[in-house]
């Protein structure tokens, strides 16, 4: 085990780099942008241009990888990112912004299938288990790291556009001395929204709506923050918090929804999430302990709810199916964080606090959907279904990582 290990440990390593990289750049554009006047509906823009750059470099970048090679591929799109990570700390325009948000996107989610692709080939029915734990955990120390380091400095200079494009280039090298093969061609990505929204009403316009708000949140948070007077600290540390409370609750959440009808879960974390946003909107917290508080609840909540959608749909899939849905999964997902950021810029250019109106819709859409499917489906009998898992929602998972999780067999 511990020669398939080895390998394994430099290309997370590789990963979390990667994803630091992303966290800060991702938090750093709308802070410095709200610092430069831009308008909310431009930096909403932001979040929609990279998701969109994502989407679509999860359906078309194998092609390309497949053409000059997994290790020539992942040093061209890891270069790429860091090249417009400086172009970012240059180039402060919106309108240069948001263009270049779509290749960073692109090249992100190829730069992730390669990676993932080689811990897919690396992992065996003895290790699958502890490679997808390390990936999860990779994923969310990273990320946090990546926004928590916006808080040490000032981001109306230069330096940490600079320190991002050092991390995606220090990307490069675990992977560049790792000896683990090269792996087997990336697959072509399909997206059968038919079979995914027969197989579950509720996961495929869940999934979506789940999309938008953290979408919405994801960009425009920052914003929030800046708009009603948080310090920079103060704003990585309630977008850290978000993140590690979706963390913290996945499993006790995934353990209850186990017991007893998943929709039921996903309704009461849906609609708790929801009134947690409206809360925001209507008191409007002056202190950081009642903001820091819905904060955290709001994101043990939202945060969750993609796991749980997830576990549902699979409920209901032959087990053969199991990575054709959760990828349909994962595209539909980036379909609802493109659309997120646009309504929620468009809504913040009234009033700040319309962030969380935005999320308030799209979770208590959930919600009310999800009710209204247990009256019109049963539901799967407890022994019958799969164990719950924890599945990143962080955006920067791509259907690569589905075939790391344990429920996916190697004919799926």
């Amino acid at each position: 085990m511990r020669s398939n290990l080895l390998p394994v440990l430099s290309l997370l390593l590789g990963t979390a780099f990667l994803l630091a990289g992303n966290g800060l750049h991702g938090l750093l554009l709308p802070m410095r942008g709200s610092a430069e006047g831009f308008s909310p509906t431009s930096l909403g823009l932001l979040g929609t241009a990279w998701a969109t750059g994502f989407v679509l470099g999860c359906i078309f970048s194998q092609r390309l990888v497949r053409r000059i090679g997994h290790v020539r591929a992942f040093s061209a799109f890891s270069a790429t990112i860091a090249i417009i990570a400086l172009l970012t700390g240059l180039l402060v325009d919106p309108v240069s912004w948001i263009l270049l948000r779509v290749v960073t996107g692109f090249s992100l989610a190829a730069a992730f299938m390669i990676i993932e692709s080689w811990l897919n080939e690396r992992a065996t029915n003895e290790t699958r288990g502890l490679i997808f734990s390390l990936y999860m955990t990779v994923t969310y120390v990273a990320i946090v790291a990546g926004q928590m380091s916006v808080a040490f400095g000032d981001v109306t200079q230069t330096t940490f556009f600079i320190i991002a494009g050092i991390l995606y280039c220090l990307a490069l090298l675990p992977t560049a001395v790792s000896t683990a093969s090269s792996p087997a061609p990336l697959k072509e990505v399909k997206l059968d929204l038919g079979m995914i929204y027969r197989n579950s009403p509720v996961s495929f316009i869940a999934i979506l709506l789940i999309g938008v708000a953290n979408g919405a949140f994801g960009t425009l948070a920052p914003v929030f923050g800046a708009d009603v007077g948080l310090s920079t600290f103060t704003i990585a540390t309630m977008m850290s918090i978000t993140i590690f409370s979706g963390a913290v609750m996945q499993v006790p959440a995934g353990r209850v929804s186990d017991r007893m009808d998943r929709r039921y879960v996903l309704a009461g974390l849906a609609a708790i999430a929801g009134f947690s946003g409206l809360a925001i909107t209507l008191i409007k917290p002056d202190g950081l302990t009642i903001l820091f508080g819905l904060i955290s609840l709001y994101g043990a909540m939202s945060y969750t709810l993609y796991s749980i959608t997830v576990a549902h749909a699979n409920d209901f899939a032959p087990s053969d199916k199991f990575v054709t849905v959760s990828g349909g999964l994962l595209l539909l997902y980036g379909v609802g964080t493109i659309i997120g950021p646009l309504l929620a810029g468009l809504a913040m250019a009234t009033e700040p606090h319309l962030l969380f109106v935005v999320t308030a819709v799209a979770h208590l859409g959930v919600a009310g959907y999800a009710l209204f499917r247990t009256r019109v489906r049963a539901a799967i009998p407890v022994e019958e279904r799969e164990n719950f898992t924890s599945t990143p929602s962080a955006r920067a998972a791509t259907p690569e990582s589905i075939n790391l999780d344990p429920r996916a067999t190697p004919d799926a």
